[in-house]
């Protein structure tokens, strides 16, 4: 099931007890919200486009084949140069979308 949103949309590919895995695109010049978890970690791996990377106070470029670690309660978000495409790994104790702490965001969310 495709889940829309307004930077994008995302699909989720695995939901377990231990992990939950999105195939995430962002279109170009959109961004997700600056947020952290309280329950989960996030490994991401590019497979289409350009992106610019922030975690915690380091911001960086990604292209396809590479990869990002996001730990349990750090600050992060991703903006798509062209649409972006990306695998989202999540391992932690609960997985749900209400555990979002948004600390800015374009949607007013």
């Amino acid at each position: 099931m495709i889940e829309q949103r307004p930077w994008g949309f995302y699909e989720v590919l695995s939901d377990a007890v231990d992990h939950k895995v999105k195939r995430i695109t962002v279109h170009p010049g959109k961004r997700l919200s600056l947020q952290r978890h309280k329950h989960r970690s996030e490994h991401w791996f590019i497979v289409e486009g350009m992106a610019h990377i922030q975690i915690g106070n380091e911001e960086f470029t990604a292209v396809v084949g590479d990869s990002v670690d996001i730990s349990t309660g750090e600050l992060h978000r991703i903006e798509a140069v062209d649409r972006v495409v990306f695998i989202e790994v999540q391992t932690g104790t609960y997985f749900g979308e209400d555990d979002i702490e948004r600390l800015e965001d374009d949607y007013g969310r």
